[in-house]
């Protein structure tokens, strides 16, 4: 089958906040073989990738990512594997040609894989897929009160495990700090596993995490994730020698990846014993599986990174369906209607409280146009009165087409 068409569609909330919440808006992609259709979703600025995928050639290393899908033939699981070869070449100066490909290459995989009537996870060479803990996924609440009713209401709800992130913590003491961590644990319980981001916001500083590693021993964190920088490898290789003992808290990193050899690096250089990939970042949920196999091999924990739609967690489950020993999933808690609307489908926890991958041909999962029709954003985008790109908006009926 060739790729005839690759459609994107710009969903926002009405009102975009400042709070680190990657569901208020979404970036999806829709490619077609003038028979069956392939989706997939982007974790970036919509406006940004749209505007990669149409942009015109600046030289030969720096061109649009267009021309890398549109037109090539995807029969097997290599021709997708080629398309990331090709826009590697092609696209090295393009900085945002990663994250609309992570789109992109996933809905080739979804198209691929209901062609053939299989799950993704069968065609990246997994025969068993595994279930997992979903840990509910949430921020920091503006304080310790607010945190303590969050994770009582996680715990009330039946999870395992959570983890909390951004909002106040690291912005403010280290004692602040460690009264939020108490409050998450409280609310938890002492059985629960709890987690903690701290959203890369000490960028290089060790002695900044060295100052709250005490409360999060005490607190009994499994891990903190990205306390420095995506690149910042020496201060994660730092922290592994000085900080990480015996028990305590282990360091997680991974989800600004945005090609494999970041994510190798962090293990190989930083010293993450979880890394933690975003398939619609990293490249795509191919890109994804490379690093789960190389992390395998080296017996480091990988994890799913998803905070958006259920599309996206579909996606991002594919590329480790079949190792043993990772137990974790990202599991967002708190979406937007924006993202609960994107889809018919979602995974579930199942009578275990656990999930998995779905079984369903491609990615398993059902997007509902209609349901975000209210949403959707109109684009243009245009260079000397000439129409490189245009997207539909709420008003397009168009876009209500399946």
């Amino acid at each position: 089958m060739k790729v005839e068409s690759v459609e994107f569609f710009y969903a926002s909330m009405p009102v975009i906040t400042d709070n680190v919440d990657g569901s208020q808006d979404a970036l999806l992609v829709r490619v077609g073989d003038g028979i069956d259709v392939g989706w997939g979703e982007c974790e970036a600025s919509p406006l940004t990738c749209v505007a990669a995928f149409a942009t015109p050639m600046s030289h030969g290393a720096c061109q649009g990512v267009a021309p890398a899908v549109l037109g090539h033939r995807i029969d097997t699981p290599d021709d997708v594997r080629a398309f990331t070869e090709r826009l590697r070449l092609r696209s090295l100066d393009l900085l945002q040609a990663p994250h609309v490909a992570s789109g992109i290459e996933t809905a080739l995989w979804d198209l691929l894989g209901r062609r053939r009537g299989v799950p993704v996870w069968r065609l990246l060479g997994h025969g068993t897929n595994h279930r997992r803990v979903p840990y509910a996924s949430v921020l920091f609440g503006d304080d310790a009160e607010e945190t303590l009713r969050r994770a009582t209401d996680i715990a009330a709800d039946g999870y395992r495990a959570a983890k909390f992130g951004w909002g106040p913590y690291g912005h403010g003491s280290a004692d602040a700090d460690a009264e939020l961590v108490r409050a998450a644990r409280e609310g938890l319980g002492p059985e629960a596993a709890l987690m903690i981001d701290a959203g890369q916001v000490w960028g290089r500083d060790v002695a900044a995490l060295g100052e709250r590693w005490p409360a999060l021993v005490d607190a009994d964190v499994l891990w903190i994730e990205e306390p420095f920088a995506g690149h910042a490898l020496g201060s994660f290789g730092e922290a592994r020698r000085e900080l990480v003992g015996p028990a305590g808290p282990r360091l997680a990193a991974g989800e600004a990846s945005h090609a494999p050899e970041m994510a190798l690096n962090l293990i190989d250089l930083g010293g993450v014993e979880f890394i933690q990939i975003d398939a619609g970042r990293i490249g795509g949920v191919g890109p994804a599986a490379e690093v789960a196999a190389y992390a395998d091999e080296r017996g480091v924990t990988y994890v799913n990174h998803t905070f958006t739609s259920h599309l996206a967690l579909s996606a991002s489950l594919q590329p480790y369906a079949g190792f043993a020993g990772h137990p974790w999933c990202e599991y967002p808690t708190s979406l937007s209607p924006l993202a609960l609307a994107l889809t018919r489908d979602r995974i579930e926890r199942d009578a275990d409280g656990l999930v998995a991958a779905p079984d369903s041909p491609g990615l398993g999962i059902e997007v509902d146009l209609a349901a975000i029709t209210p949403y959707l954003r109109s684009v243009d985008i245009d260079v000397d009165g000439v129409r490189l790109i245009s997207l539909p908006g709420k008003d397009d009926t168009d876009a209500r087409r399946q």
